[in-house]
């Protein structure tokens, strides 16, 4: 597929897959003689890696970090796969890697929770405030004698 499918289908811009070439994390598995970039199925799981990847903050050369191990580990390399310490040492890589992104799932989540209180509590002053402006005019807030105003009636 050309690179316009795979952007639709990874929700990944074109100038952020070409970044990602550039960079040595993807690569297109080939050209057309027109020289477009061609992507397979493969092409397209990698790219959605890397997109997991980067909300939790990982660097581009963690990612290519990551990209090596599972590619040794599927034996893409070109010799099968690893067996052996080989094997153990690229295991306990993946964990580290699937360690990083449990801590740092739980932080956004800590995040998460602060940015709901904080916009709760924004809800909660604006609902203190609001029948206060309408006690003293006697006026639900939403009119006055010239009719709406468009400032109180407009999406907060």
């Amino acid at each position: 597929m050309q690179i316009g499918e795979v952007a639709a289908r990874t929700e990944l811009s074109l100038r952020t897959i070409r970044h990602y070439e550039e960079a040595g994390l993807v690569v297109p598995s080939a050209r057309s003689q027109g020289g477009f970039r061609l992507y397979t199925e493969a092409d397209v799981d990698r790219l959605m890696v890397i997109r997991r990847m980067k909300p939790l903050g990982f660097t581009l050369d963690r990612m290519r970090d990551l990209l090596a191990v599972t590619d040794r580990l599927d034996g893409h390399a070109g010799t099968g796969p690893p067996e052996g310490d080989e094997r153990g040492e690229l295991l306990e890589s993946l964990r580290g890697f699937e360690e990083a992104a449990r801590q740092r799932t739980a932080d956004l989540r800590t995040q998460l929770a602060r940015a709901e209180e904080f916009a709760a509590a924004l809800r909660e002053r604006i609902e203190r405030i609001e029948p206060v402006e309408s006690d003293r005019t006697g006026r639900t807030g939403e009119e006055s004698e010239g009719g709406p105003h468009p400032e109180r009636t407009a999406p907060v």
